[in-house]
């Protein structure tokens, strides 16, 4: 009786196919939990700072309003630093200078001007300047789109949001009917619209949204036909991606004086 004989050649194919494997499935599970680290990075982790860093920005605004922006002025008294006399060295004034450059440089203003309230989302969120997303979306805040009208003004006052991510302020935009109330608020005056119109789903290029009067280009029978004040809320739409846009209108229905704080 003949004794079947196991090559070494095939013992080493065999076990370089079960680490392969093995490597394999170790590669998997790497990737697997990196991008579920990924996934909660930006769904709980970015929102979780947009949010404390908005809230806080709020907060700031109103110390400073309420505080009529005196701050700096009152912090002064100081005259003006006299000019460096004729009997000054050089030899000092070249270490000053090298200090002064290695000092780090302070950080351009924030750009964040007002308070966007939305009492049916229960969101207060700071408004800033302009749509860029590490300066503006990214922190959790709503952007001014320029060229449109500021709060207030006869025109478009039209806003831009993160839907998803970053703080998300309009996670829930596509919940607001008409009627609902949206304030703005600024140092001088409070400006309350009330929504009177929605495009659930139009194009990222529909710029028609954001004219001095408003219309879809994509969905003409919506938007205004006379010029008025107005309000636009734009975001992402479907959520978790960025194809399309919702767009919420409202119109100006009452101005009054900021509150004394």
């Amino acid at each position: 009786m003949r004794v079947p004989v196991v090559q070494h050649g095939t013992r080493r194919r065999r076990a370089l196919r079960r680490r392969a494997l093995w490597a394999g499935g170790e590669a998997l599970v790497t990737v697997g939990v990196v991008l579920l680290l990924l996934v909660v990075h930006q769904l709980w982790w970015t929102n979780r700072q947009a949010r404390e860093g908005a809230e806080r920005k709020v907060e700031a605004l109103e110390r400073e309003w309420g505080s009529g922006g005196r701050g700096v002025e009152e912090g002064g008294g100081q005259g003006a630093a006299a000019p460096a006399g004729p009997s000054e060295e050089p030899a000092r004034e070249e270490p000053a200078r090298r200090q002064r450059a290695d000092q780090p440089q302070p950080s351009a203003p924030d750009p964040a001007y007002a308070i966007l309230t939305i009492p049916r989302l229960d969101l207060r969120v700071p408004v800033a300047e302009g749509i860029s997303k590490p300066d503006v979306l990214n922190k959790g805040y709503v952007g001014h789109y320029p060229g449109t009208q500021q709060p207030g003004r006869a025109g478009n006052f039209a806003l831009a949001g993160h839907r998803n991510t970053h703080g998300e302020p309009f996670r829930y935009l596509n919940r607001l009917d008409d009627g609902d109330r949206i304030l703005v608020e600024t140092q001088d005056a409070v400006y309350t619209y009330a929504v009177d119109q929605t495009v659930p789903q139009t194009s990222a290029r529909d710029t028609g949204v954001l004219r001095p009067v408003p219309r879809s280009l994509v969905h003409p029978a919506r938007g205004y036909r006379d010029p008025g004040y107005y309000l636009t809320l734009t975001t992402c739409t479907p959520e978790y991606t960025s194809t399309y846009r919702l767009v919420v209108w409202g119109t100006l229905t009452s101005m009054r004086p900021a509150p004394e704080r």
